[in-house]
This record gives structure tokens, C-alpha cells and sequence, in this order.
């Protein structure tokens, strides 16, 4: 009769394991803050030029995720120079990082509310879904890049800043399929609703970022995959000792 499984406690880098894990964080974060300063400056123009709501909020967007990325390499260069983490600095910069979701779920309505109202019909970009494209190509890679080394690390502030680069995805996403879906249809309401769409998920993972719960989820995942594969290494082991 085999007794109930324990959960493992937290498993910690090794320091070396872990100065790396954060230099590399902080390179992701540098080449957040260039690549989106870049993208929001072309997103913004277009979307001006364009009167294109959701390509505006995809500029504005990359620009908090630059913002968002500078407090995690600010944080993350403190780490290395201090050898270790301000709890109460890490903490203040994490909620700082969900006020950038709430900003760019309001931003996001409020023009969408306005473009509905008034009735404004959006004109096409070949600009816009050229950046989209490439949006859509970069952001997943740097998502999946510092989601991997959150988890490694368990930590908060590169875990949000990976949660911030998945929404950029998924505005693309959206934002896309809106552009397209206008292109072949005339209708300018769908640009004004796949804003809200993007702020739906910006208020999800701005909650997440204030109650500093993204990290605890990402690992309990990252632990659940790890045990499941030691538990059936473990299992297939035994069978061919027995066998």
C-alpha cells in the first residue's frame, strides 16, 4: 500500500545556475525595450494615419511593454550588482508592471467606446499588417524565451514581463484578424472590438500581476510536468526490474 505523495518543496538554482538565468533575463529585457520602441512608433504612426483604433492600442501597447521591460532590467541589473533580490523593491516594481495592463485596458475601451460612438470608419494599412506579421513572429519566441527563465527562477517580475509579451501576441492576433475581417467586410465596429478583447485578457493578467500570483502559478505547472515525468521514469524502471 503505497502512502500519499508529498509535494516537492520549491527546487533552487544553484548561484552560478541562477546569475546566468539573470543576465539572460536582462538581455530579454533590453531587447524588449528596443524592439518596441521600434514597433510602437511605427504602430502609432500607422494607426494615426490610418484612424485605426486597435493598431493605436497595439503602439501604445508595445510602448508599456517598454516601459514594463525597463522596470524588470532595472530590478534584474540591481540583482546582479547586489548579489540579491529587495523583496520590497521587487514588489513595488511588480505592481507597477500590473498598472501598465490597467492603463492599456483603459486606453484600449475608452477609444473603442469613442470610435462606436461616433461612428468612425477605420481605412486600411498595408503598414500595419506588415508590422502585425512580424509582431506575430518575434513576440511568441521572447514570450516562451522569458517565460522559461521566470520558471527556472520562480520569479514574479520576469514571469509578468513574460505574461505583458504574450498579450502583444495576442493583440496582434486580434488586432489582425480585425484589419482582415474589415478588409473583406467594411465593418468598422470589429476594429473597436477586438480592443476590448485585448482588454479582457490585459485586466486578467494585471490582477495576476498585482496579487504577485503569476509566479506560483507558471511554477506549480513547471513542477506538475516535472513530477508527472519522474513519476512514470519511476514507474518504467520498477516494470523493467520486475520484468
Amino acid at each position: 500500500m503505497s502512502s500519499q505523495k508529498q509535494p516537492a518543496p520549491p527546487r533552487q538554482p544553484e548561484p552560478q545556475t541562477t546569475e546566468r538565468l539573470t543576465r539572460r533575463g536582462l538581455r530579454l529585457a533590453q531587447f524588449t525595450v528596443a524592439y518596441n520602441v521600434v514597433e510602437g512608433a511605427v504602430a502609432i504612426t500607422a494607426g494615426v494615419v490610418a484612424g485605426l483604433v486597435s493598431v493605436i492600442g497595439f503602439g501604445i501597447d508595445s510602448g508599456i511593454e517598454s516601459i514594463s521591460a525597463v522596470l524588470v532590467g532595472l530590478r534584474l541589473s540591481a540583482r546582479l550588482r547586489h548579489g540579491e533580490a529587495d523583496e520590497r523593491k521587487e514588489r513595488l516594481t511588480l505592481r507597477l508592471v500590473a498598472i501598465t495592463f490597467f492603463l492599456l485596458a483603459g486606453y484600449v475601451t475608452v477609444e473603442g467606446v469613442r470610435s462606436l460612438v461616433v461612428g468612425e470608419t477605420p481605412e486600411s494599412s498595408p503598414v500595419a499588417v506588415g508590422l502585425l506579421i512580424a509582431s506575430l513572429v518575434v513576440m511568441p519566441l521572447l514570450a516562451e524565451a522569458k517565460r522559461r527563465v521566470g520558471v527556472a527562477l520562480a520569479d514574479p517580475l520576469i514571469l509578468a514581463d513574460a505574461a505583458e509579451t504574450r498579450i502583444c501576441v495576442l493583440l496582434s492576433v486580434s488586432t489582425l484578424t480585425g484589419l482582415v475581417v474589415f478588409a473583406l467586410t467594411g465593418a468598422g465596429w470589429v476594429d473597436a472590438v477586438a480592443g476590448f478583447v485585448i482588454a479582457a485578457f490585459a485586466i486578467h493578467e494585471g490582477r495576476e500581476a498585482w496579487e504577485g500570483e503569476l509566479a506560483h502559478d507558471h511554477s506549480q505547472g513547471h513542477d506538475h510536468e516535472h513530477d508527472t515525468k519522474h513519476d512514470h521514469d519511476t514507474d518504467h524502471g520498477k516494470a523493467a526490474v520486475d520484468g
